[in-house]
């Protein structure tokens, strides 16, 4: 994202996850956690578009003007959220972040990239059946892979294990960082920066049980 892309518009930062207080600590809301951090931080509060079917928290970070936005349409139809807010405030695609779980990575290991597949996420799926197209940044949060014969379906909507907490924490408070990096220096100093272990692999395996 240069500089003259960046001036006079507005990024738009997305946390997908299902709404509702029962969903909340589940592992699939991760990316809503993200956004929630992020907004608490710089003292910006969510409020319903409906509209927009999404909760959205306006303002300023890192000198750039951004919405927060967690869609309120569950998993599989976040698509409908997010264009909405894509057209009405005319968000140009390179400035668009979406922040969602994955199955294929570790927990304690994020993934930042300018654009790729779902990887089977019916969100990320969803958004691009709806804007026609994959080629958006996205964060990917690993969650790991669901234990023995489990169906992943049911895992990512389970809380985390008591035992993962602090370390759930720890990286939703890294993927705020990450975000505030993108947004100040782009995509490719984001990426050098955070797509590296903050822990060495060994470390990751012995502090969560997931």
């Amino acid at each position: 994202m240069t500089e003259e892309a960046r001036t006079g518009t507005t990024s738009l930062i997305v946390g997908l996850g299902n709404p509702g207080a029962e969903y909340a600590r589940h592992r699939h809301n991760i990316g809503f956690r993200v956004v929630e951090t992020l907004a608490r931080g710089h003292g910006l509060a969510f409020s319903r578009r409906k509209q927009a079917r999404a909760y959205v928290a306006e303002g300023e970070i890192q000198g750039q003007r951004v919405l927060l936005a967690k869609p309120q349409t569950f998993m599989n139809r976040s698509g409908s959220a997010v264009g909405r807010l894509v057209r009405a405030h005319r968000v140009p695609l390179e400035q668009m972040l979406v922040i969602y779980d994955d199955l294929d990575l570790p927990l304690g290991r994020m993934r930042l990239r300018p654009e790729g597949g779902t990887g089977g996420h019916l969100g990320m799926r969803s958004i691009g059946e709806v804007l026609g197209t994959q080629a958006f940044a996205r964060l990917r949060l690993g969650i790991g892979r669901p234990p023995g014969h489990m169906d992943p379906a049911d895992y990512v909507l389970q809380p985390f294990d008591q035992a993962d907490i602090p370390l759930v924490s720890t990286i939703v408070e890294r993927a705020a960082q990450a975000v505030e990096c993108w947004l100040a220096e782009g995509i490719v100093a984001a990426m050098d920066r955070y797509n590296q272990p903050f822990l060495p692999e060994e470390d990751l395996s012995q502090e969560h049980t997931g």
